[in-house]
């Protein structure tokens, strides 16, 4: 079974976006208030603070094999800041409306980003910041995209026309549609483990909900009445989905065990609605309504962290 501690807890403006270097111990914070701030969570010291713009920061994540943070906010922008320097290298506009999510992916010197004018756009930083590629199919605002860390050709998007959509690199049309919220969707993600084919994703029903992609079927059903899931991710050395609630009651982060889909543990911060989560090794970042927490996590006997063998029954 589980067990986390509180590492680092930081109160400040409502926090959107956060993500966790895959090297440092930094953690990046994108605010409502237009900051960006990077913080290093083992050490609890403010690294650096970026004022972006005067709107809020929806995304905020690193680059980390060129030193750079990348943001998108509700002024439509693109800003590329050098994260040792704090200086903003570029910036263009990247869509008609809001930009509500980056990701970077790993190989290719590209992101993919998504907004509210519907779009999904590829833009290439060898090449000037071109726009690469534009993937048209939703119907409403796109509120995440994210890259298959298994296959770096794939891609998901989660949008408020209630459906998640599967793609591919460079083809402008989807692969698939999976369709069975009954609300907007907030959040996608895939599962990290090499055993199954999944994507998780969390919307405004209130239903966490976990496909098999390759067959477009529920694989397993995550309900809780009360919570309004934002963003979900896996963490891959444990099996664990982090669900991240907009409602204010104590416990809005839930871990469910991705082997049997029952709760696993609930992370009490205290800091309001929760808004987004990212997983690094064995950190677990949340941003709250009114700051920031980095959990640890691990498992009560940390034997079996280490080498661990999935063939034992649990």
């Amino acid at each position: 079974s589980m067990e986390s501690h509180r590492q680092f807890l930081r109160h400040s403006d409502r926090v959107k976006a956060v993500d966790i270097h895959p090297i440092e111990s930094w953690l990046l914070i994108g605010q409502l208030n237009g900051e960006a701030n990077i913080w290093n969570y083992e050490k609890e010291q403010l690294i650096r603070s970026f004022k972006v713009c005067d709107s809020p920061v929806r995304a905020a994540v690193f680059v980390a094999r060129k030193g750079w943070i990348i943001t998108g906010s509700d002024d439509k922008l693109v800003r590329v800041f050098d994260y040792s320097t704090g200086e903003c290298i570029h910036q263009f506009e990247a869509h008609l409306d809001f930009v509500r999510s980056i990701a970077v992916h790993p190989t290719k010197p590209c992101i993919l980003t998504a907004g509210d004018d519907k779009l999904i756009k590829q833009w290439n930083w060898d090449a000037n910041w071109g726009l690469e590629m534009q993937y048209e199919g939703h119907s409403h605002y796109v509120m995440q995209v994210t890259i298959d860390p298994k296959d770096n050709e794939s891609f998901a998007s989660a949008s408020m026309d209630n459906t998640v959509k599967v793609w591919k690199l460079g083809q402008g049309t989807t692969v698939s549609t999976l369709e069975g919220h009954e609300k907007g969707v907030n959040c996608v993600d895939f599962y990290h483990g090499s055993d199954k084919s999944l994507i998780v994703s969390g919307a405004d029903d209130h239903l966490v909900k976990i496909w098999d992609y390759r067959t477009k079927d529920h694989s397993g059903n995550v309900t809780s009445v009360r919570f309004h899931p934002t963003e979900v991710t896996f963490h891959p050395s444990l099996p664990l989905l982090f669900s991240s609630a907009e409602s204010v009651e104590e416990g809005n982060v839930r871990v469910w065990n991705t082997k049997n889909y029952k709760l696993e543990s609930v992370l009490n911060d205290g800091m309001d609605r929760a808004w987004c989560v990212q997983t690094v090794r064995d950190a677990v970042a949340v941003g709250y309504d009114k700051g920031c927490v980095v959990h640890k996590i691990g498992r009560k006997n940390d034997k079996e962290i280490v080498g661990s063998s999935d063939k034992k029954s649990e």
